[in-house]
């Protein structure tokens, strides 16, 4: 990376240009290097004091274009021959000598804050002062770039952090304290796992089991950042559901949730696999791990897949499978037990757009990078 794209970098992150993976990249790097996180704080310092300075010459300007605009000897010439007009020329230009007056005011404390002095100060010496920062700025830039060469080439390379061979799927909360479940083969042989609510906001996880023939797998929330959810609106159904009843999801294929409705059309998978339903759901890449849900609100399984030859044939894992892999979980990879409710749905009697309206804020995007 040149020294000039150095610069970008740091300028798009304030600027707030980039997107969430960039932003998660660019804080880790900061938390790893005390230097990385004092030379951004000070570049955003020198890029204020340049904005104040241009808005110092903006201001100038104006006065200089409101000075032209006024003709101050025909003033005085009008104002001595004519006393009585006085009234009706601060009709005519009150508002330009009220704007040049603010002007003014606002240059000369612009001025004061920007060189920092509390007198007046020429020209040559606040280009000179402006010189020295600029000279400065520029001698520590070269040293906060030799002191984290080796670091931003490792980000460069992979080799710290994460970088963009990156894919995701979806998974929802099984509990209010940040477990959530989605598909093992999601997040198989991953060096890190994130996930995103519908807010926006990333937080990082870990995978604590993962069950690859029922394909399910369990993540905890490890962010310090993360706060508990309310009550799971949601229960989990332990009873099998039938053939043609209405179901639907809600997941990722996108950067925005996407919600899809169909039915329940066999009550075993692939060639007769009783470990999954077939739905009738159009899903896509990034689905995998999403919610399945009756018209009551209750889980009966988890996105897994779908059947390439046939348009609209899904299948997901049943909600009974998940439960038997919650409880095969180690104890000691629990901070407690781990409960699912299995009574009743709280959005049982909402309509179906209330019923999202409860769901978005427990479904995620979970986010897979490999180095």
């Amino acid at each position: 990376m040149s020294d000039i794209e150095l610069l970008k970098v740091i300028e798009k992150y304030l600027n707030g240009e980039m997107s969430i993976d960039e932003r998660i990249r660019f804080d880790m790097l900061r938390r790893d290097n005390a230097d990385v996180d004092s030379k951004l704080k000070e570049h955003q310092q020198f890029s204020d004091c340049l904005k104040q300075y241009g808005e110092r010459l903006q201001f100038e300007h104006i006065l200089n274009e409101i000075h032209q605009e006024i003709d101050v000897e025909a003033l005085k010439e009008e104002l001595v021959s004519h006393p009585s007009w006085i009234v009706q020329l601060w009709r005519d230009h009150h508002s330009k000598i009220s704007l040049a007056a603010s002007i003014a005011i606002f240059a000369v404390l612009g001025t004061l804050f920007f060189t920092g002095y509390l007198k007046s100060q020429s020209q040559e010496s606040t280009v000179l002062d402006l010189r020295k920062r600029v000279e400065s700025y520029k001698q520590s830039t070269d040293k906060f770039r030799r002191s984290t060469d080796a670091l931003l080439k490792d980000m460069n390379s992979g080799t710290r952090g994460t970088n963009n061979g990156k894919y995701s799927g979806t998974g929802f909360a099984i509990s209010s304290d940040g477990y959530i479940v989605t598909n093992a083969h999601v997040v198989n042989d991953a060096d890190s796992v994130y996930i995103q609510n519908a807010e926006g906001d990333a937080y990082r996880v870990k995978t604590i089991y993962s069950d690859p023939i029922y394909d399910v797998a369990i993540l905890k929330i490890t962010d310090p950042a993360f706060k508990s959810l309310k009550a799971l609106p949601y229960a989990f159904k332990k009873a099998k559901s039938d053939i043609g009843e209405d179901v639907f999801t809600i997941g990722y294929p996108k950067n925005d949730a996407v919600y899809d409705k169909g039915y329940l059309s066999s009550t075993t998978g692939f060639n007769g696999d009783t470990i999954r339903y077939q739905v009738s759901i159009p899903v896509n890449p990034g689905n995998s791990g999403g919610p399945v849900l009756d018209n009551k609100g209750n889980i009966i399984g988890i996105i897994s897949g779908k059947q390439t030859q046939t348009d609209g044939a899904a299948f997901a894992i049943k909600s009974s499978y998940l439960i038997k892999a919650i409880k095969a979980i180690p104890a000691d990879s629990l901070k407690g037990k781990l409960n699912l409710n299995t009574n009743k749905s709280s959005i049982a009697g909402l309509t179906r757009t209330q019923q999202i309206n409860k769901l978005q804020n427990y479904v995620f995007m979970v986010k897979v990078y490999n180095n």
